[in-house]
């Protein structure tokens, strides 16, 4: 896709985080949003529905989200970079189709703005309780790629990234935001459309009398080449176990040989994938680990406990999955404390846990508010005592 077949709103803007995720898709090369309205994520598909039809891009609204998962993976078949929104129990209603996406191997992004949940929960209100249904909520054996912004700003830098990733490494890919950064207002700096990054999907250089197997890995990354339905060769599409070319291959080495490098395409990969920031940790004997939301009041945590001369940092996950285990291998050797803050009851807590070999304390709240800085900060001189 050329840069001018790109809608960029260069310059500085005052906008919400679903906006800003909006207007990140339109500057990735979106041209194709399917999607059905819910809390809190609706502005996303109501931003869109204005923008899209105004640059000859498509928006469509589903009859549900099984639709709007199928539809996505549809568009990305055919060459486009497509995009749906939704929640909590909308990424239920996807997981099937998420699952799909990962067999066929069709680049999309999925927008997941966390309310409080299970069931219908609040509407209207953060958690960042769909951790581990990302990573595991459809069936099998498989990896996925999940961004967690903590700004207005990233929810427009992380889209953008979310698209590039997908394309890359042919795998759907996640943003796992969060209903108050969703709805923040902060200023919004979008740079020239030059300078915004568009990674093309890897195409084959050769073909054999016009054959293409789509299926067929020609590279270390282990991620096939992609040609689109209707650009002359024929491409074959399956959930079912299949070979290089696409047909179903009901053998168990095939099988085998197939999910393993779905997943090792991700995992060898992971170096790549993986973003965290840090704070104050050159020195940190107490580590408050954070992403979203909360990273914002863990931040403020970690400053005024450095105002009190205790040795605390923080770290910030940026990529919720892959998961940074040689990080937190790390950080199990070499410091005192870990603290995991989240607005869930303790999801990335167990995963920090299991990497690290060793008990990490938790800052939990099952959703509805932020967690404050003072219960961060609490915890934080608890454990310097």
């Amino acid at each position: 896709m050329s840069l001018d077949k790109r809608s960029v709103l260069t310059g500085r803007h005052f906008m919400n985080g679903d906006e800003a995720c909006a207007e990140g898709a339109l500057a990735a090369g979106c041209s194709f949003f399917g999607g059905y309205p819910i809390t809190p994520s609706t502005e996303i598909a109501e931003h869109l529905a204005r923008r899209m039809p105004q640059i000859g891009s498509v928006f469509m609204q589903m009859e549900d989200e099984l639709a709007s998962m199928a539809a996505i993976l549809g568009a990305s078949a055919a060459g486009v970079r497509s995009m749906t929104a939704t929640s909590g129990p909308g990424l239920s209603l996807m997981m099937e189709n998420l699952g799909l996406a990962v067999m066929l191997e069709l680049p999309c992004v999925v927008v997941d703005v966390q309310r409080g949940s299970p069931s219908t929960g609040l509407p209207t209100m953060p958690g960042q309780s769909d951790v581990m249904q990302a990573r595991w909520g459809s069936h099998g054996d498989y990896e996925i790629v999940a961004y967690s912004p903590w700004s207005v700003q990233e929810m427009f830098d992380l889209t953008i990234l979310a698209f590039n990733i997908a394309d890359r490494y042919r795998t759907p890919v996640l943003m796992l935001c969060d209903e108050v950064v969703g709805h923040m207002i902060e200023r919004l700096v979008i740079p020239p459309g030059d300078q915004i990054a568009y990674w093309e999907r890897k195409k084959p250089k050769s073909s054999d009398n016009g054959r293409y197997n789509p299926f067929r890995v020609m590279g270390d990354d282990l991620v096939p080449p992609m040609m689109h339905a209707g650009e002359g060769y024929r491409v074959h599409f399956t959930g079912l176990t299949h070979d290089e070319h696409g047909y179903p291959d009901m053998s168990a080495d095939t099988h085998h040989a197939l999910v393993t490098r779905l997943v090792n395409k991700i995992q060898n990969n992971a170096d790549q994938l993986i973003r965290t920031e840090s704070y104050w940790m050159e020195d940190a004997e107490i580590v408050v680990v954070a992403y979203g939301c909360t990273a914002r009041s863990a931040q403020r945590a970690v400053r005024e406990a450095r105002g009190k001369g205790i040795p605390a940092g923080l770290l910030r996950l940026i990529s919720i999955w892959p998961f940074p285990e040689s990080l937190f291998k790390d950080l199990g050797r070499t410091t005192e404390t870990i603290i995991a803050a989240e607005m869930n009851l303790g999801q990335i807590s167990r995963e920090a846990q299991r990497a690290t070999g060793r008990e990490v304390q938790g800052v939990f709240h099952a959703g509805g508010e932020m967690i404050p800085p003072e219960r961060i900060l609490e915890a934080i001189l608890e454990a310097a005592r």
